[in-house]
C-alpha cells in the first residue's frame, strides 16, 4: 500500500533548516542529509508499522550518518511527519506540538 506524505510545518522548517546548516558546514553535505532522510521516508510510507511508537501512536525513525529523526503518524492512507528532529534537543519541544 503506497501511502502520500504529509509534512507539519514545523517539521519541514526543521528539514530544510537541518539541511542549509549542513549545507553551509561543508558543501555537500546538505544534499547527502537531504538524500538520507528521502531513503528513510521511503522505508517509512512503504512499511510505517516497522517503527516503534514513542509515545502510543506516533512512530520514530532514526536518520543514519545524521543526529536526527522522523517522528511522524499514521492518518489513513498518509504519513504525518510532526518533526525532524536532532537527537540532542530536549523531545518535549516537538511532543508539545501534538
Amino acid at each position: 500500500m503506497s501511502r502520500s506524505l504529509v509534512f507539519r510545518k514545523q517539521a519541514r522548517q526543521e528539514f530544510d533548516a537541518a539541511s542549509d546548516w549542513y549545507e553551509r558546514e561543508r558543501p555537500g553535505l546538505g544534499q547527502a542529509f537531504l538524500s538520507e532522510v528521502d531513503r528513510v521516508l521511503q522505508i517509512i510510507v512503504n512499511n510505517p508499522d516497522a517503527f516503534p511508537e514513542v509515545p502510543a501512536g506516533i512512530r520514530k525513525a532514526v536518520v543514519k550518518r545524521f543526529p536526527y529523526c522522523l517522528y511522524f503518524r499514521i492518518r489513513g492512507e498518509a504519513i504525518v511527519v510532526l518533526a525532524v528532529f536532532h537527537s540532542a534537543r530536549n523531545p518535549v519541544v516537538w511532543q508539545a506540538r501534538n
